[in-house]
């Protein structure tokens, strides 16, 4: 496998990890908040770093150069390819903003060194493809909600629960695949799996632990537990390889039919941290709907949505905190009229939440109609639901915008106008949507060069031999489905 010139990704993971130590010993917010802002900037400037080294490789995947962990297991842990690449930049951007951009009102209650802790375990999720550290890393992923829910005073019932039951399926279905070997995956190892990714996911009925988090978490630790969709990242390292493409649609029904119930809700909460919660399901179930429909236009779509999303709805997540940091818990039933004290929160909650229904000239915009194309080659009900999901969530956005910003004159004897950092991030947003919008090429030919690889990869493990099958298909797994000659697999050629 071929060596990235420098250890970008070690790096990367190590500089949150030690510096969660480092501000775990800090006993002032302020300076614990200066210390996180500089050493998530750090982290964000070494997955850039792993990002450009990675291109200027020209390779499907590139090892770290140190092997320091890859000498300890006997394995290559860490890996970058072309589905992570680009997702470790925007995971560290996004925690390097919601550092950057935590009010003094939130920072006794918003933990620093755990969001450093938990920052260096997502970037490490992202970096490795072997599926029993996946697990592991996952389920560490889940210790920073829960401390934090229990240092708040607040019930860690419903989210224990559901973590726990989402970290037993996930060993349960993995024991079961290798048990099984090369032969055909029964359905003991396949639904376990499954129903993991449903759970970690939110799809519905499994859905009330992440509007549980976000009522009783702080809003950035919600915010960043359940962006970076690593749903999505487990279904794509243990599920995708081999689950028949059968039992994959079904699935992809259950998202579909989530992504719509969820964008329905979303149009009649009275409070701003339900009805995100409420807009992001709706569109990680469309990214999962798209991984799972298992074809080259729908899988380009879905990753190209699960860039869009973190990008647009982690923006549009900041903005409410940043809202919320002045008038407390937001409610979304009387009109707020908050636009002449901050217009340009007001700009990025608008940019931000139409790029994440693929608004044309935002970053969002070649993705979801990639994804519709891809719903519709399967079938026309599933485009349509992907339409739908799309339009009730666009109602919702701006019915939220104008109970916000619009209506009566607020009178506060306080400046609510905003901070420059909190500027800076909002400019930084705001260049990246219009940016993605207006140049999608470079993000679509990623996002279709990992799609064909996770493609090839599943045909590989299709073709594993199995000699006591009597089915006639290798590894005892359907095989892909062809596409149409008519049909164009490039994505460049179904939008352009």
């Amino acid at each position: 496998m071929t060596d990235l010139h420098f250890p970008w990704l070690e790096i990367s993971i190590l500089i949150p990890l030690l510096g969660a130590v480092v501000v775990g010993r800090r006993r002032d917010p302020l300076q614990a908040r200066q210390w996180s802002v500089l050493i998530s900037g750090l982290a964000l400037i070494g997955t850039l770093g792993t990002w450009s080294d990675f291109g200027l490789l020209h390779a499907r995947e590139a090892d770290d150069a140190w092997h320091l962990l890859s000498s300890l297991s006997g394995r290559e842990v860490l890996v970058i390819d072309q589905l992570s690449a680009p997702l470790l930049p925007l995971t560290a951007l996004l925690y390097f903003l919601t550092n950057l951009t935590t009010l003094r009102t939130k920072i006794r209650r918003f933990s620093f060194s755990w969001t450093l802790f938990s920052e260096a375990i997502t970037l490490a999720t992202l970096s490795c493809k072997e599926p029993w550290l996946v697990i592991a890393l996952l389920s560490l992923g889940t210790i920073p909600p829960f401390f934090e829910l229990r240092s708040r005073g607040k019930s860690t019932r419903v989210f224990s629960l559901h973590m726990g039951l989402f970290i037993g399926l996930m060993v349960l279905g993995w024991s079961f695949v290798e048990s099984e070997g090369t032969r055909t995956h029964s359905l003991l190892a396949i639904v376990p799996l499954l129903a993991a990714v449903c759970l970690r996911s939110g799809m519905f009925p499994a859905h009330i632990w992440m509007t549980d988090l976000f009522e009783n978490a702080t809003f950035g630790t919600a915010l960043l537990f359940t962006v970076p969709i690593a749903g999505a990242y487990a279904a794509i390292r243990l599920v995708l390889p081999i689950a028949p493409d059968g039992v994959l649609r079904w699935i992809g029904v259950i998202s579909l039919l989530t992504a719509v119930y969820t964008s329905g809700m979303a149009l009649i909460q009275k409070e701003a941290r339900r009805f995100f919660c409420f807009l992001f399901l709706s569109h990680s179930a469309l990214v999962l709907a798209g991984l799972e429909l298992v074809t080259p236009i729908s899988l380009t779509g879905a990753l190209c949505v699960w860039l869009s999303v973190g990008l647009s709805l982690g923006g549009f997540g900041l903005t409410l905190r940043a809202l919320e940091a002045r008038r407390g818990r937001l409610g979304l039933m009387e009109f707020q009229g908050l636009y002449d004290h901050t217009p340009t929160l007001a700009v990025c909650f608008v940019l931000t939440g139409l790029a994440s229904v693929g608004f044309p000239g935002t970053v969002g915009f070649v993705g979801t109609e990639l994804l519709v194309d891809g719903a519709v080659e399967q079938s026309p009900t599933f485009g349509f639901a992907v339409v739908l999901a799309a339009a009730l969530n666009s109602i919702a956005i701006v019915q939220a915008y104008f109970r916000l910003f619009t209506g009566r004159v607020h009178t506060s004897s306080v400046d609510l106008g905003i901070l420059p950092r909190e500027r800076f991030a909002v400019f930084t947003l705001a260049a990246l949507v219009l940016l993605g919008g207006f140049y999608p090429s470079f993000g679509v030919v990623s996002r279709h060069h990992a799609a064909e690889d996770l493609l090839e990869h599943r045909q590989v493990s299709d073709e594993k031999p199995d000699h006591d099958s009597n089915s006639g298909e290798p590894g005892g797994v359907s095989p892909r489905t062809e596409q149409p000659t008519n049909q164009p697999t490039n994505p460049e050629e179904s939008w352009g």
